[in-house]
């Protein structure tokens, strides 16, 4: 795998797929989409850090390391993200039930003028994955695209909402 054998991921891949699955479902609680996003990431970090081991047991730690890993690093984005999007959700619940004067954080101020950047659907998409917390198989079939297509929008409508967040906040705090 180190030299590019493609037959040789092909084997590794055969090999450990349904183990890691199994190791990262139970490390992520049973959550078989967070397991299923954890798995894909541990197989690119193994494709980008593959090197020689001397024994099974060795390498077998090495993957787990790197699935644990991947694992906790994919909470921690999503926790991010969870906490931005709740700060947002009340205001967007809130303007749904066409409440005055709800908010008294500037995030919330800031993050529906960034909301109001993106195209409507990445808007949607956002609101569908943060907010109503559907899965990205969900987004995929309402929005007839691929999952692939879905995962690429969520991250660069969240790279966009990261932005215009920070260009508006810097802009407020130099008024």
């Amino acid at each position: 795998m180190a030299n590019g054998d493609e037959e040789a991921f092909h084997g590794f891949h055969d090999l450990y797929f349904d183990r890691l699955f199994r190791y990262l479902f139970v490390v992520t609680r049973g959550d078989e989409e967070a397991a299923r996003d954890a798995l894909q990431e541990t197989f690119l970090r193994v494709v980008r850090h593959i090197r020689p081991f001397h024994s099974e047991e060795a390498f077998w730690g090495w993957l787990t390391l790197l699935a644990r890993s991947a694992a906790t690093d994919a909470g921690r984005k999503r926790t991010r993200y969870w906490r931005m999007l709740t700060r947002y959700a009340f205001l967007w619940r809130a303007r749904e039930a066409s409440v005055e004067s709800v908010t008294d954080m500037p995030l919330d101020v800031f993050l529906t003028a960034a909301m109001q950047t993106l195209e409507p659907t990445d808007r949607e998409l956002i609101e569908g994955k943060y907010l109503r917390r559907a899965t990205v198989r969900e987004l995929a079939a309402r929005f007839q695209m691929t999952e692939k297509a879905v995962e690429s929008r969520l991250a660069r409508a969240r790279r966009q909402l990261r932005d215009e967040l920070s260009k508006r906040m810097n802009y407020e705090k130099a008024i």
